[in-house]
């Protein structure tokens, strides 16, 4: 089970350059703590947030859509695809049914797979949109689980994230971390890794097979 942001696509920045501009544009706040408290909302709870914390002034069926499409446009024009990962997604999927649990709407997750070249590659995807909770909730995760037909106890997650490690954990999955090197996760949040990599080039079939065993254990 892949996460998006920050795993397969350096788009973190993105998310803040974005979500920062528009709020400016309509006269809203930003502070140095809003893109984290954002980190794996949902994307009803990160427009409520923008628009009762940040004073955005929005509808917001407008702020999600104008987020998304400026994100898209983005990824579309110029993806940051994070060396290795498609790499790393591809030794995987010749050995695993492979998922992603993203916080991304459905049309930046569609803009990114095709901007990785990896559209297809994953059986199923999920948007934190179409669950009840984004992270750390589990329900992201439990409902890739759900439409692998796998048990979570035997499923794997990559994540970057304080929010995404949290959310894999409760989900009863092994995590395989990579921290977020602009928005690390905290520390004592590591601890609930099985393996904890300094990038996605270490990740190789062995390290997931390791993982699992170690959960299974």
């Amino acid at each position: 089970m892949f996460d998006l942001d920050g795993v397969l696509i350096e788009s973190e920045q993105i998310w803040d350059t974005v979500r920062e501009g528009l709020a400016r544009e309509r006269g809203g706040r930003w502070g140095p703590g809003a893109h984290r408290a954002m980190m794996g909302m949902s994307t009803p709870e990160w427009v409520a947030y923008m628009r009762e914390e940040l004073g955005v002034d929005m509808a917001p069926g407008d702020l999600a859509a104008e987020v998304s499409r400026r994100i898209a446009d983005r990824l579309r024009h110029d993806p940051p695809v994070i060396p290795g990962a498609p790499e790393a997604v591809r030794a995987l999927a010749d050995r695993w049914p492979l998922g992603l649990a993203s916080s991304s709407s459905r049309p930046v997750i569609e803009a990114a797979l095709t901007a990785t070249g990896l559209a297809g590659v994953f059986r199923a995807t999920v948007s934190s949109e179409e669950v009840a909770r984004g992270k750390p909730a589990p329900d992201v995760f439990l409902r890739a689980a759900e439409l692998l037909g796998v048990p979570p106890a035997r499923a794997v997650a990559v994540e970057d994230s304080t929010a995404g490690i949290r959310a894999a954990h409760a989900a009863g999955m092994a995590v395989v971390a990579i921290p977020n090197r602009a928005y690390p996760p905290d520390a004592g949040v590591l601890a609930l890794a099985a393996e904890v990599l300094d990038g996605i080039g270490e990740l190789t079939p062995a390290v997931v097979g390791r993982a699992g065993a170690a959960a299974a254990e």
